[in-house]
């Protein structure tokens, strides 16, 4: 709603971000799945802001996809593939706002990782 307004706020926003990031709130991963459409906003919203913000929305947005796939609670599989796809979104979108860094800092994970499912997220940020 505030659109280029939310800049005025984003240090105080980045710090809710991460704490919804961080923690599972039940099967249904509603308050996940509304945290990452409100950072894609922002994203989208305050890009020029965003290049700053990116080691630490980067390491948060990976320790969540890992914690989704690593998951082995009662959080069914659409849940966590919405999960998964919103956080690769937010990854494309910080990629396209940085200029190319995240494919850059992802490269050492993508060719580390021997998960499927996080490195088809990987892939699909690398080739957008």
């Amino acid at each position: 709603r505030l659109g280029i307004l939310i800049a005025r706020h984003l240090k105080r926003l980045e710090r809710v971000i991460l704490g919804y990031l961080e923690v599972c709130d039940g099967p249904e991963e509603e308050a996940r799945l509304g945290i990452l459409e409100t950072l894609q906003c922002t994203i989208e919203h305050a890009w020029p802001r965003m290049p700053c913000r990116l080691p630490v929305l980067l390491k948060a947005l990976l320790r969540m996809m890992w914690d989704v796939h690593t998951d082995r609670g009662s959080t069914p599989e659409p849940v966590k593939a919405a999960l998964l796809q919103g956080a690769t979104q937010c990854l494309i979108l910080l990629d396209r706002c940085s200029e190319g860094q995240v494919k850059v800092l992802l490269e050492g994970v993508y060719g580390s990782c021997e998960e499927n499912c996080v490195r088809e997220c990987l892939r699909q940020v690398r080739e957008n």
